[in-house]
């Protein structure tokens, strides 16, 4: 509606202030459905996999000494039989650039799955919720008892949860420590004989994962990782994604399972949103491919299940190309 001439905007021929804009997104919690499943079970086994060598590897030893140490006092690089020098750095660089490499094939080949498997943000963020999900409990009651007020049974739980967060965070700090200092060393200068550094490391690798793991989550993979940035300059029309078949679901909509879709005019997509609960991400992959997706395959696996319910076909959600 146009100004009148008794109004000020009239009067003194000033256009309206444009509404202010923000350049930030306000951060909405992402609670996530747990999810079971083929490739929930492929995830949890990488899970067990990576953390299983991260873990043991410090303590395993070769030859009467620590079967991998990367001794900086030392100068030396134990690989279980192989010993590597300062001028073997070389062969360092030959590593990196074979990893360059082998991160834009893999990507173009298979997508993200590497960031939905067996990177350590997914992992420990995975180790995480599954601890949160035991203490607090499902998706409905965490969203329940964080808009609740705070009484003595959610301090507890809060405390509990933090409590264990803290000793998984403290502990992995401590495994990263063993790999440049011996472990029996270590060891024996606890609790307070730690060197500078060494303390340093402890608490600041734990204290990223705690913060990382806890608390930024899917923020890391959105907005901290350059690898989600590349995906589009690595994909093309032969790389392995997670998709939503739009031609065989939509259009969707709720319905009985004894309901005739060709009668109704619908698709196999019955829009009950599981999708977008179970994503690490929080989006929704029928929207298509987006650079938030870390290709995990937990739409897939509950969509699956729900298709199994209605006694449709399975892989509305699936990996294909």
């Amino acid at each position: 509606m146009e100004p009148s001439d008794n109004t000020p905007q009239a009067k003194s021929g000033t256009p309206p202030a444009p509404a202010p804009v923000s350049f930030y997104e306000k951060h909405k919690k992402v609670y996530i459905r747990e999810v079971k499943g083929w490739w929930n079970n492929w995830r949890w086994i990488l899970v067990l996999v990576t953390q299983i060598l991260f873990y043991c590897l410090p303590w395993l030893e070769w030859n009467g000494r620590q079967a991998v140490l990367l001794h900086l006092v030392e100068r030396k690089f134990y690989l279980f039989g192989l010993v590597l020098w300062p001028q073997d750095v070389f062969y360092l660089a030959l590593l990196l650039i074979v990893s360059a490499y082998a991160l834009f094939l893999f990507t173009a080949i298979a997508g993200r799955l590497f960031c939905g498997y067996a990177c350590p943000q997914t992992v420990y963020t995975e180790i995480f919720m599954w601890v949160e999900n035991r203490i607090e409990g499902d998706r409905s009651a965490r969203m329940k008892l964080d808009k609740g007020q705070m009484t003595g049974r959610k301090l507890r739980l809060k405390a509990i949860k933090h409590a264990i967060w803290l000793l998984i965070s403290l502990w992995t700090g401590f495994t990263l420590v063993a790999y440049f200092t011996p472990v029996t060393e270590l060891l024996a200068a606890l609790p307070f004989d730690f060197s500078g550094w060494e303390l340093f490391w402890t608490f600041f690798y734990g204290g990223f994962c705690y913060m990382q793991a806890g608390f930024l989550r899917e923020q890391v993979c959105k907005y901290m990782c350059p690898y989600a940035r590349f995906q589009s300059a690595m994909f093309d029309h032969d790389t392995l994604i997670v998709t939503y078949d739009t031609e065989r679901g939509e259009p969707r909509g709720a319905r009985s399972k004894k309901t005739d879709l060709k009668a109704a005019n619908i698709g196999a997509c019955v829009d009950c949103t599981l999708c977008v609960q179970v994503c690490p991400t929080g989006i929704d992959i029928r929207n298509g491919l987006q650079y938030e997706c870390i290709g995990c395959g937990a739409c897939a696996d509950v969509c699956d299940s729900v298709m199994d319910k209605m006694g449709y076909a399975r892989g509305l959600v699936k990996y294909s190309t």
